[in-house]
């Protein structure tokens, strides 16, 4: 076979082990509600460490007692978890906390294309 012959093959072969890495994009919407009398910060953090929503150093701030759903484009199978404090005060946190710096199984759920429950942060 001549090597012209051969390009079709492996330009094929390219195309497949680059899409190899492909991540498909996905999206979770978080469903929160703050209960508690102060107004607090939220954070969506990727477990590895490297994604935040809304991210470049902004948060979303809840102070409203209504219930608001956040839809965020992830990677599907990533692990998402939700971190809030009291606004000026880090010490009362909820979940992971400011910067996810706090342990928390229970606050955190995988990019699957669905929703969490409703989340109520309370006293």
């Amino acid at each position: 076979m001549s090597r012209i012959g051969w390009l079709p093959a492996l330009l094929l072969l390219v195309f497949c082990l680059a899409g190899a890495d492909v991540v498909q994009a996905e999206s979770l919407t978080w469903n929160v509600r703050n209960d508690h009398p102060n107004a607090v910060s939220l954070e969506f953090y990727s477990d590895d460490g490297r994604t935040s929503w809304p991210g470049d150093g902004e948060v979303y701030v809840l102070d409203d007692g209504q219930d608001h759903a956040f839809p965020i484009q992830c990677d599907l199978g990533e692990r998402i978890c939700y971190g809030a404090w009291v606004r000026g005060d880090e010490t009362q946190y909820w979940g992971v906390g400011k910067d996810g710096a706090q342990s928390c199984e229970s606050c955190c759920y995988r990019c699957d294309g669905g929703e969490t429950p409703l989340i109520v942060i309370t006293e």
